[in-house]
């Protein structure tokens, strides 16, 4: 069993060996955390073309060499060359840097999961490396489930956490009151667009320190 963590690698170095249609998702999912992107392929699918305007992005169009883990986080080989993808992680494991194969788990010292965004709300399903095809129908699932009122829930909470800390409350009543706001409806409040019973649920909870919504 893996230990699921939340790697911060906002204006951290990552690199990507390979530029195809599969390498444009990672590359764009470590963009979107903040990450610095080094590509590394000698030939560059359009997907990965568009995203070359981002300033944080610089792409290599020639092969992969062990120098490029030069300083680097986390590397995700995602080439269709099986030689060059378990070079890629031999070189990292012995550089101490953390690598994912694309669809090779024993290659890899971490996979990823298949991921659902609300928001800052992530919600990570992981299979270890067993079937990525079931993580993902997993995902849909959540999907499903999980619309756009968990992030405007998770932003009020937020706003609310911040507010109790601010007038001194201790972890544990913070902790208490916004689980209470959970259980007692705030999800569905914001679904159905209530204002006023929003409002209402809020001051019942937290008084005057009640954020204005």
């Amino acid at each position: 069993m893996s230990y699921l963590v939340n790697l911060v690698l906002r204006d951290r170095p990552a690199l990507v060996v390979g530029a195809g249609r599969i390498a444009a998702r990672k590359i764009g999912d470590l963009l979107a955390a903040g990450a610095r992107v080094t590509v590394v392929a000698p030939r560059v699918a359009p997907e990965v073309e568009r995203l070359a305007a981002d300033t944080r992005l610089r792409v290599y169009r020639r092969g992969y060499a062990a120098s490029d883990l030069a300083g680097v986080i986390v590397v995700v080989a995602a080439t269709d060359d099986h030689g060059v993808n378990a070079r890629v992680s031999e070189d990292a494991r012995r550089a101490g840097v953390l690598v994912n194969v694309v669809d090779e788990p024993a290659l890899c010292t971490f996979t990823l999961p298949a991921v659902v965004r609300r928001g800052d709300l992530t919600l990570a399903v992981a299979t270890d490396g067993q079937c990525p095809a079931f993580a993902r129908a997993v995902r849909e699932d959540l999907e499903a489930r999980y619309g756009a009122e968990y992030a405007a829930a998770l932003a009020l909470l937020a706003t609310a956490r911040r507010g109790l800390r601010d007038a001194g409350w201790d972890g544990a009543r913070v902790q208490h009151v916004l689980s209470a706001l959970c259980r007692d409806g705030l999800v569905d409040c914001v679904r159905a667009g209530d204002e006023r019973r929003l409002a209402a649920l809020l001051r019942a909870h937290l008084g005057e320190l009640a954020p204005v919504v």
